[in-house]
């Protein structure tokens, strides 16, 4: 590999999806898969193959489609995880085999209960195993950040003696400090004799808000060549590495990093779109890079600096990272082959023609309420559609609500239950509250409401509402997006959606049980 080149790894759908409610289905992985892809990131970890049969699917498919990146699967250090990654990324025209296990003291003896030589051997097992089946393997000390160097040395060299291509040092909990970090990345490639064999690699998490600067740090001071990162820095607790952050600041500051990725920065923001309406993670307005506030300027003395000279206050443009491409292509006089057409630009590809009938339907319905349609209102059209399995366990079929300042706000709706109608109605503090109240009167999920949130798609008062529902129960924690120019309705939507979620039967391991 070129010294110059940095390697961008996302798992965006494996770490990212690991965040409380960001569950995502087959077809909306796919299409997260087909943006990363055309932002030309270089290795997509599609998901845990041994997770759920759910999550197997959805990195078969992503493998059998995706040409231009690498896929990989997550494996713990054990033959059968690494055999269903084997049978699910086979397909790819390119793929890797990414197996760890926990290095640290504390991991060993808490969590997996085994002797540092039990987990000595296991991962040098493990790697042998996969590389039998599959020439690009990774390997990841769980928790490397706070294992013992001399350990960490030892595993790393026995690893890539059995035939590891990439070394990748996790700071799991996000505990380290970019100076500290950067040095422990050059240390271990000074110290470990093979390690010229393996391209170096970091996971970093936020916990401290410094995930991207260890990530850098380890570039800069430590000779890593690979970041893993997601799309908004998404992932468990505060978060993982930020792609956008990561790319940009390569970009920007080439004259101190001299790296360049092969990003295509241009598609940066749609993918950060993409990933925050299937999720319902809303993307907070002053985050650098895909924030709407990135490129505002409110002080009179920077308003008037970027009119004189953007440089001014402006350290790279709107742009560069894609804001640019928000178009207005439709309107109600579009036919179905344009529609059809600006769907699959933007990543989105329907299973039948009968979706695409239905999607196209409802844009139809969108274009009678709103003159000008956005990019971003057909992706929130088909946010919750395209990633549907269509055995739904509630469906919405009408509603009526009211609310003044004299009477008390009340809703009435009817559901559609394995092909029954079912109606309630009910008062509460407010149209959205009386709506939800109607919804539970039916549904009786007994559900707690974590989170309600609204989100405008587009500009104007005409604009789309998007409503984010998080709901928990029994340990399960689930987001519901809806989107409608009515925003009482958009918030039935979104309930309903996190219902359907719950009611959903797939079950996934989680990857910190190790064996």
């Amino acid at each position: 590999m070129s010294t110059d080149k940095l390697i961008i790894f996302d798992t965006t759908m494996r770490d990212g999806e690991q965040s409380p409610g960001a569950s995502m289905t087959k077809d909306e992985k796919l299409r997260i898969a087909r943006q990363l892809e055309r932002m030309r990131v270089d290795v997509i970890e599609a998901g845990f193959p041994a997770s759920s049969n759910g999550d197997f699917e959805a990195v078969s498919a992503i493998a059998k489609v995706i040409k231009d990146s690498t896929v990989a699967g997550l494996c713990r250090a054990n033959d059968k995880d690494i055999q269903r990654g084997i049978d699910a990324l086979k397909a790819a025209k390119s793929w890797r085999i990414h197996t760890f296990i926990a290095t640290s003291a504390l991991h060993m003896e808490k969590k997996l209960r085994m002797t540092p030589d039990q987990v000595f051997e296991q991962a040098r097992l493990s790697v042998r195993y996969a590389k039998n089946a599959c020439p690009d393997v990774e390997f990841s000390p769980e928790d490397g950040s706070r294992s013992d160097p001399d350990f960490l040395c030892r595993v790393i060299e026995a690893v890539i003696r059995e035939g590891a291509t990439t070394i990748n040092i996790p700071d799991t909990v996000g505990y380290a400090v970019p100076e500290q970090f950067g040095e422990l990345i050059r240390s271990l490639r000074e110290r470990i004799p093979n390690s010229d064999k393996a391209v170096w690699s970091v996971h970093c998490h936020n916990d401290l808000g410094m995930a991207v600067a260890n990530s850098l740090a380890a570039v800069r001071i430590g000779g890593a060549r690979q970041i893993e990162c997601t799309v908004n820095g998404l992932g468990e607790r505060a978060g993982n590495t930020s792609l956008e952050e990561v790319v940009m600041a390569l970009r920007t500051r080439k004259d101190f990093f001299k790296l360049q990725t092969r990003i295509d920065t241009t598609q940066i923001v749609p993918a950060s779109r993409l990933v925050s309406q299937i999720t319902g993670f809303v993307v907070q307005p002053n985050k650098a890079v895909v924030g709407a506030n990135a490129f505002a300027h409110a002080s009179g003395i920077h308003q008037d600096g970027v009119i004189k000279a953007r440089e001014t206050y402006e350290i790279m443009t709107a742009e560069d990272v894609g804001w640019s491409a928000n178009k207005i292509v439709l309107g109600k006089l579009s036919g179905r082959t344009a529609f059809k057409q600006r769907m699959k630009e933007l990543g989105v590809e329907l299973e039948s023609d009968d979706a695409y009938n239905k999607a196209f339907q409802r844009f139809k319905d969108l274009a009678d309420k709103k003159a000008e349609i956005f990019d971003e209102d057909l992706l929130a059209l088909v946010a919750q559609e395209a990633g549907a399995s269509g055995e739904e366990e509630w469906g919405l079929v009408s509603m009526e609500q009211g609310s003044s300042t004299t009477d008390k706000p009340h809703a009435s709706i009817v559901l559609l239950n394995k092909k029954a109608k079912v109606n309630a109605k009910a008062n509460g503090d407010g149209p959205v509250d009386a709506t939800f109240k109607a919804i539970e009167s039916i549904a009786k999920s007994g559900a707690e409401l974590l989170l309600f949130s609204v989100n405008a798609v587009t500009q104007g008062t005409e604009s789309q509402g998007e409503v984010t529902v998080r709901l928990s129960r029994g340990g399960r924690i689930v987001n519901g997006v809806g989107a409608d120019t009515d925003i009482i309705v958009a918030s039935a939507k979104a309930y309903i959606s996190a219902l359907n979620k719950l009611a959903s039967k797939m079950e996934r391991v989680n990857p910190q049980h190790q064996l």
